[in-house]
């Protein structure tokens, strides 16, 4: 006799297990952890920060750009330029979000172009720029 069978003899409808609650409560699931994780781009290239006693820690929603040694800058694992700092901030800021901008400079980078980084992104209409630095 099988565990499910019904009682009164019909072979028609046999009672199942009720899937909708489990259904339910996997999308619940879902939801919760779409909506608590945070979402950071990367720059997509590591960096050697400069060191700093008054580092401190920054909002998580901001734009990461990363300026090498060589001195190429690097937005989302590619290489836009100094030229495409401005246009990058600007099309970011016009989401409505007031986020800062975080250089990571490599502590090796010409600070001449790290300068030039700076003034774009506030030609861009950043309000916060910031250089990533190591904790001493």
């Amino acid at each position: 006799m099988s565990r499910f069978s019904s009682s009164s003899g019909d072979d028609g409808d046999e009672p199942g297990i009720d899937m909708s609650p489990l259904i339910d409560c996997v999308f619940i699931l879902l939801i919760f952890f779409i909506v608590t994780t945070v979402f950071v781009e990367e720059t997509g290239i590591e960096v050697d920060k400069p060191q700093a006693a008054s580092a401190s820690r920054l909002e998580k929603t901001s734009i990461l750009i990363a300026l090498t040694a060589n001195g190429d800058v690097v937005y989302g694992g590619r290489n836009i330029g100094v030229g495409g700092v401005q246009p990058l901030v600007r099309r970011t800021l016009q989401k409505g979000d007031d986020v800062p901008v975080i250089i990571q400079a490599d502590q090796s980078a010409p600070s001449g172009k790290l300068v030039r980084l700076i003034d774009e992104a506030k030609l861009g209409g950043a309000s916060k720029v910031s250089v990533a630095t190591r904790a001493s």
